[in-house]
């Protein structure tokens, strides 16, 4: 498999960001590898080839879900643990009211986690916020290595966007999935 490095990239030329993934795409890079992180989604609509980042990815729903499944586990455990070392787990009603307790508040931790996440920007595009309040796009592109080069060459013929560093990428499997996936339904329902 195939270790993915995201690359991003900063402009504030929607169209040449347009042409940009046109040109990547005929490149060989897929369209599920291209992203755009904009604020003015209205703009970016009158893109259509523009890949568009959902409105669930811009918040940290995901992060902060697995942040509260972690505390929630925690909390399980150390329910579980005390009733069993107190001895409360020794009455007539035994465990069953501890494991209940324990299951809420897995929920509980997993849902706060998911409501603090709804509210928070995602975790890897914090870095960006400021370009993004100045009207900026964040174009990203998540590429295998050898695919570094073709990148290159492509972004010599587009001087206004900028390099803004790379970062980890969403597994190769993932986003070739997304690629299968889309692919079968244009082809088999166009």
């Amino acid at each position: 498999m195939q270790k993915l490095t995201r690359h991003f990239l900063i402009s504030d030329d929607l169209d040449d960001l347009e042409r940009l993934e046109e040109d990547l795409e005929r490149s060989g890079i897929v369209f599920s590898q291209i992203h755009l992180l904009t604020l003015d989604d209205a703009e970016a609509a009158k893109h259509p080839h523009l890949h568009t980042v959902s409105a669930l990815m811009k918040k940290d729903l995901v992060h902060s879900g697995l942040v509260g499944l972690g505390i929630g586990i925690a909390a399980a455990i150390l329910v579980l643990l005390i009733a069993e070392l107190a001895g409360w787990t020794d009455t007539p009603a035994g465990r069953i009211p501890f494991i209940f307790l324990a299951i809420i508040l897995l929920g509980f931790f997993t849902w706060e986690g998911g409501l603090l996440g709804i509210e928070t920007p995602n975790v890897h595009f914090r870095g960006f916020e400021q370009a993004l309040e100045r009207g900026r796009h964040v174009f990203f592109v998540d590429l295998e290595p050898r695919q570094t080069a073709l990148m290159d060459e492509v972004l010599k013929r587009h001087p206004a966007v900028e390099r803004a560093g790379t970062g980890p990428a969403a597994p190769h499997w993932i986003v070739r999935a997304q690629y299968r996936i889309k692919r079968f339904f244009v082809e088999v329902f166009p």
